[in-house]
């Protein structure tokens, strides 16, 4: 495994564990005090974080660090429903946000 699939593999496990906690991003982040931005281009495999900020986001996600590389946390079957899952809920909080900007921008 390169570089690169480990940093894929960290941040797909590191999203569908803060699915399983029921954390937005911005929960997540809080915790582990770490800007948004940053879990976000974790979890898009496209920064790795020190190993202080893995221990947090293990300690947030209630999780071991090695559980945080494992490439089959997810069964196999189940990739394709956490992703649309994800994909659906990044979109109503998406929608829901620019509902009450415009409200309040009116």
């Amino acid at each position: 495994m390169n570089g690169k699939d480990i940093k894929a593999t960290l941040g797909k496990n590191i999203k569908f564990f803060r699915f399983r906690m029921e954390y937005s991003q911005a929960d997540l982040a809080e915790k582990v005090d770490i800007s948004i931005t940053f879990l976000s281009n974790i979890e898009r495999g496209l920064k790795f974080p020190k190993p202080e900020i893995l221990s947090r986001l293990a300690v947030s996600l209630e999780v071991e660090v090695y559980e945080l590389f494992r490439t089959q946390i997810v069964p196999e079957n189940s990739r394709d429903l956490v992703n649309r899952l994800a994909e659906d809920v990044s979109k109503n909080v998406n929608m829901t946000l620019h509902r009450v900007f415009k409200q309040y921008m009116e």
